[in-house]
């Protein structure tokens, strides 16, 4: 390869003797092809007059066109002024520059070359050395990939461990989590902080058998070697040294970073008080438990007490989230539905199948079927609502079907026969006399209640009534002032 050569026999850098000008043309071009796997041989002007490729992958690529063109034309937009920064360069043998370029190629991709450049002769010619940086891309590529990767993990254990945090703190049962060898507590939510009557800085790292009675920590320590050695034991009652306090313990074992723990839930048993305590406390965990939703209102219509169930319609993860906030955030259309229940409870005392919807936290929405009671409790009432979900007696209706009504068959049937104008007209009547209807049944025929749902004035509503026919007016009601 003798574009290479020196031009004369002591060719050095700048023109000097040098050890270059002493190699043959064919031993120098060898020696610059095996140092880089692209050499480009460049004039004054930096137009490449030649162009060696050392590596199988660069001569499948159209590289040997670029020669006779300028630098600048065969590399991208953004590295054109890094090709004059190495031209500018070449001729300062102290300082070499390096700078990556992009070659563009037919296929649409870029060849990332990093190039120096250095001047050869006194004719101003310049030789450029390039190192393919595909597979150094490659592998950087795989590096933000695997980072990424790491990334999304981090953050989804981040999730699943905010998701725990937030359980084990909010939940109301005294949970406690023990070294297995030592029964040392590591953590404890604050429920069992406050149950334990210790001090949360005195909790952790303490014997959990500390402050029970010396025959409860001896049941205790008994099941939790059990659970360790069988993977699951029988509840035992346990009792605080201070006789306050009796729990009954359930413990499970599990295994982190190569050691045992045991995760013990202590459930608070009723004390030996008054036989109406005890009912009372038993009443209380049958309304907790119960499959319907059970909510406790004040007069502001703010909640008071939700069990389970509620907490599930409402897609709530936390009593906390319901307490203190209005219901109608939750039940029916806001500011109507509740509304309406309210008026017809202090009318008659009781409510019963008041048929409305449940807006879930996230969305959802669910068919209802409600029964409401009032409790007088010295000056201040609440109420009580049972909240029964309707979503599978629907689902049932809607498999058995429901056929639409004979007038909307009809409407179907005149398409081809009746202008759309006049299909619209008949459309819009049937459609209003499907909403009336809709409205008078879910307000229990009251009225009043049925225009407010619509928004419409009382003379505009019995003047729809009186259009549609339906229910029994008499020439003195359209005046708005039937509130029945």
């Amino acid at each position: 390869m003798d574009v290479f050569a020196p031009q004369t026999p002591t060719l050095g850098f700048k023109g000097q003797s040098g050890w270059l000008g002493r190699l043959a043309p064919e031993t120098a071009g060898s020696l610059i092809t095996a140092s880089s796997d692209i050499a480009l041989v460049l004039d004054r002007e930096g137009v490449i007059v030649d162009v060696s490729l050392g590596t199988p992958e660069l001569r499948r690529e159209d590289c040997r066109s670029w020669i006779g063109r300028p630098w600048t034309e065969v590399v991208s937009v953004e590295s054109r002024p890094k090709v004059q920064d190495l031209l500018k360069g070449a001729a300062d043998e102290a300082a070499i520059q390096f700078r990556e370029l992009n070659h563009p190629l037919p296929g649409g991709t870029d060849l990332p070359v990093r190039y120096s450049a250095m001047q050869v002769g006194q004719d101003g010619t310049i030789v450029a050395l390039g190192r393919d940086l595909r597979n150094l891309a490659h592998l950087q590529q795989q590096l933000v990939e695997a980072q990424q990767a790491m990334e999304r993990e981090y953050a989804r254990l981040r999730m699943a461990e905010t998701r725990y945090r937030m359980l084990f703190h909010l939940t109301s049962e005294p949970v406690v989590i023990v070294e297995a060898t030592q029964l040392r507590v590591v953590e404890a939510n604050p429920a069992a902080q406050q149950h334990l009557e210790l001090p949360a800085d005195k909790l952790t790292n303490t014997s959990i058998l500390a402050g029970l009675a010396p025959e409860s920590g001896e049941a205790l320590q008994g099941m939790l070697r059990t659970v360790q050695a069988t993977g699951r034991a029988d509840e035992t009652e346990i009792a605080l040294a201070s006789g306050g306090k009796r729990f009954r313990a359930l413990a499970s074992a599990f295994r982190q970073d190569q050691a045992g723990y045991l995760l013990i839930r202590l459930t608070p048993l009723a004390g030996e008080g008054s036989a109406g305590s005890g009912f009372e406390s038993r009443i209380l965990g049958l309304l907790e438990h119960l499959p319907d939703g059970f909510v406790v209102i004040s007069p502001e219509l703010k909640i008071l007490e939700a069990n389970r169930a509620f907490l599930d319609l409402a897609q709530l993860s936390s009593k906390h989230q319901a307490l203190g906030e209005p219901l109608d955030m939750w039940l029916g259309r806001p500011g109507i539905d509740l509304q309406l229940l309210m008026v017809t409870l202090t009318e008659h005392g009781v409510v019963r199948n008041f048929n409305t919807i449940v807006r879930g936290q996230f969305g959802t929405v669910e068919e209802v079927e409600i029964s409401a009671v009032p409790a007088l409790s010295g000056s201040t009432p609440s109420y009580g609502f049972v909240i029964r979900s309707l979503g599978v007696r629907n689902a049932l209706a809607g498999q058995r079907g429901r056929g639409l009504p004979r007038s909307v068959e009809h409407l179907t049937e005149l398409v081809g026969r009746v202008s759309l104008r006049e299909l619209v007209r008949e459309t819009t009547d049937v459609i209003e006399k499907l909403c009336i209807e809709a409205a008078l049944e879910l307000s229990k025929d009251n009225r009043a209640s049925a225009a407010n749902m619509l928004g419409l004035s009382r003379q505009s509503f019995y003047a729809k009534l009186r259009r549609h026919g339906l229910g029994d007016l008499d020439d003195g009601e359209d005046d708005g002032s039937d509130l029945n």
